[in-house]
């Protein structure tokens, strides 16, 4: 039986830590599914992306670790995904710890370890103050 993996993020300016984040979920099953956050959500988190959902939808699936992206709407949709598509495990970036333990009871969670001195919020930060 097939070892589902399911990522969420909004995977805006794509850099190396987004890589190795995805490399080491795909590591845990078969098949990796990317839940992106789109437009509509990111607006209601209070998130502005530079790059629009289709954009940032292109570039998950043009990487080879990436068997699926299926658009993230709202918080509450987690633990219907799981059900839905079969997920055996749920990764998140350590900087969620503890955010999803509740979906414990459905499958594996675990939270990565973020790639150290990398993040959107530094590569904007840099950008910004090199103008």
């Amino acid at each position: 039986m097939m070892k589902k993996v399911i990522t969420y993020g909004t995977f805006d300016l794509l850099h190396y830590g987004h890589i190795l984040l995805l490399q080491r979920a795909k590591a845990f099953g078969d098949h990796l599914t990317v839940a992106l956050s789109t437009d509509d959500f990111n607006r209601l988190k209070g998130k502005a992306a530079y790059f629009s959902y289709e954009k940032r939808k292109m570039m998950l699936e043009a990487i080879k670790y990436v068997d699926e992206v299926i658009p993230e709407t709202c918080w509450e949709q987690k633990a219907s995904d799981i059900q839905r598509l079969g997920i055996s495990v749920f990764v998140m970036g350590n900087d969620w710890e503890g955010k999803f333990d509740e979906l414990r009871s459905q499958c594996e969670v675990i939270y990565l370890a973020r790639t150290p001195d990398i993040s959107t919020t530094s590569i904007k930060s840099g950008l910004q103050h090199s103008l």
